[in-house]
């Protein structure tokens, strides 16, 4: 699966505070990702985050 820093994932469960979008901030064998309700930020690793994606929001500058 091909995602980026940058990316606003859509995930399909939401977070406690109500949010489903994460900011990517890095991406490895681990991703780190942001909430984008409450700003909290988590490692998940690549496996467990690839399963729970349900759609990937690209930003128009990145290719």
């Amino acid at each position: 699966m091909d995602v980026r820093v940058g990316d606003l994932l859509e995930l399909k469960k939401e977070h406690p505070c109500g949010s489903r979008e994460w900011l990517v901030l890095r991406v490895g064998m681990d991703f780190r990702l942001k909430c984008q309700g409450c700003g909290h930020e988590l490692m998940l690793p690549r496996s467990k985050a690839e399963k729970s994606i349900k759609k990937i929001k690209r930003t128009e500058g990145q290719v």
